[in-house]
């Protein structure tokens, strides 16, 4: 938290410095898109999230430099401060100093108190995707039950504490059930803060398979449709589903969400990224997660698969025979130029592109090719991320209270405000244009706050 343009402006973004590090999330990886109206995008950033950070963290430690920002780390704000009718500030506790590097928890012990005023204060403190207690609350009915079982995809401090602060304060929050979680997520070998989880971005080729070991229906496949697969996971009644696939497969396809998993790129080391592709057997944080990741197992026959596949659930809920049955069905489709596999058909369409069949898309073969071993299995959970509602702003980015008017002296921007308004996405996003949102809402709300206080 720290003030920005002199002494006018007060952001809150209730961070409080737990060593979480941003919650800026970067393109890091590859996107294939299917379906009707499909097209194939490509987000690859050069330093990932702390490279698409850097300019505006350079920015604000020039302002920094020249007084025109003040960072407050370790402040913890507990209220907005009204006055006369509008809020003139922000009041708190402060927390005792930490060393502790990112990620690691740190002591809530408090210091002290803290009250900071200013005739503009901005809201951005991101949504709820670490607090599973509030994401299972606002869980939409039309996508089934709220899962028992969730893992984190953001910070722990994107709890959505200061949304409960603005609300208390007058503030109306709107579009609680709108969310964006991902279907594909892996337990991080190397947690960075509870429940870390990682998604991955797969290509077409694996298949995906519900707790009980039914192969799901389009657009149930591999980066088709997040929110479709997300209901249809859901009304199986489990928390969970299956990918079964080879190291053919995932040596090629599988590309890891996060700057920790894309460790060249983060370092704007392109050249080493390709090589890397090209010379690794597969790619090295993939490796690591076979090799150390909970979710993961490996077999040489479907027999063995589907017995490390119960043992990890705790439960035989997979059938080995109807696992087989499934998979020699959608092998026998390989090698049909005419097949009506929906799935199999998409791996067509996919090399068809240029860059899928060059660097994204396995050439197609069957799973069960003894040269294409060992199988593979990977439990899949369901991964909180983005709160696409929020803070209800007007096109200025002041918030709203209840009755629809401007609760005087309060902004918001970014998730806090469900990227714009909020809930600029409606029920459905496409990864990618998060962070347009955030900037733009950003850049809205700052505007209007310099106007404010000219």
């Amino acid at each position: 938290m720290g003030r920005a343009s002199g002494p006018s402006t007060t952001w809150t973004s209730r961070r409080a410095r737990s060593g979480a590090g941003s919650n800026a999330k970067a393109c890091t990886g590859f996107r294939w898109s299917a379906g009707p109206n499909a097209v194939a995008r490509r987000r690859v950033t050069l330093g990932t999230g702390p490279g698409v950070v850097e300019p505006f963290r350079n920015a604000a430690l020039d302002a920094e430099r020249r007084r025109r920002i003040t960072f407050k780390f370790r402040h913890r704000v507990d209220e907005l401060v009204m006055s006369g009718g509008r809020i003139t500030g922000v009041r708190g506790k402060r927390l005792v100093p930490s060393t502790k590097p990112r990620g690691v928890a740190t002591s809530r012990a408090t210091a002290g108190d803290f009250e900071l005023r200013a005739p503009v204060t901005i809201v951005a403190s991101g949504g709820i995707g670490a607090n599973h207690d509030l994401v299972r609350a606002n869980w939409p009915s039309r996508l089934g039950k709220a899962p028992k079982t969730l893992i984190t995809g953001v910070p722990a401090h994107v709890d959505g504490r200061m949304l409960g602060i603005a609300e208390d304060a007058g503030a109306r929050i709107v579009n609680r059930d709108r969310m964006w979680h991902y279907t594909e997520g892996l337990r991080n070998h190397t947690s960075i803060w509870p429940d870390h989880g990682i998604r991955v971005l797969a290509a077409p080729s694996s298949m995906w398979f519900d707790a009980e070991g039914n192969r799901f229906e389009s657009p149930a496949f591999p980066s088709y449709d997040t929110i479709k697969t997300l209901e249809m996971i859901g009304k199986t009644g489990y928390d969970y589903s299956w990918f079964v696939l080879n190291k053919r497969i995932i040596a090629k396809e599988f590309v890891l969400s996060g700057s920790e998993q894309n460790p060249e790129l983060t370092r704007k080391d392109l050249a080493a990224y390709l090589a890397n592709r090209a010379l690794d057997d597969v790619p090295k944080p993939v490796q690591k997660f076979i090799d150390k990741g909970v979710d993961v197992v490996q077999a040489r026959s479907v027999d063995d698969l589907t017995r490390k596949m119960n043992r990890l659930a705790r439960n035989d809920l997979i059938d080995a025979g109807k696992l087989r049955k499934q998979i020699v069905e959608r092998d026998r489709q390989i090698g049909n130029p005419y097949t009506k596999d929906a799935q199999v058909m998409g791996i067509h369409n996919s090399r068809n592109f240029l860059g899928d069949n060059i660097v994204r898309t396995v050439e197609p073969h069957r799973i069960l090719d003894r040269a294409a071993g060992p199988l593979i299995a990977i439990r899949m959970n369901i991964l909180t991320r983005k709160t696409l509602g929020g803070l209800q702003t007007n096109l200025a980015g002041q918030v709203l209270n209840a009755g629809g008017a401007v609760v005087p002296g309060l902004y918001a921007a970014g998730e806090a405000s469900g990227f714009g308004g909020g809930g600029v996405h409606g029920y459905n996003a496409l990864e990618g244009t998060f962070l347009g949102g955030c900037l733009y809402s950003g850049r809205v709300a700052g505007r209007a706050a310099g106007r404010a206080t000219a």
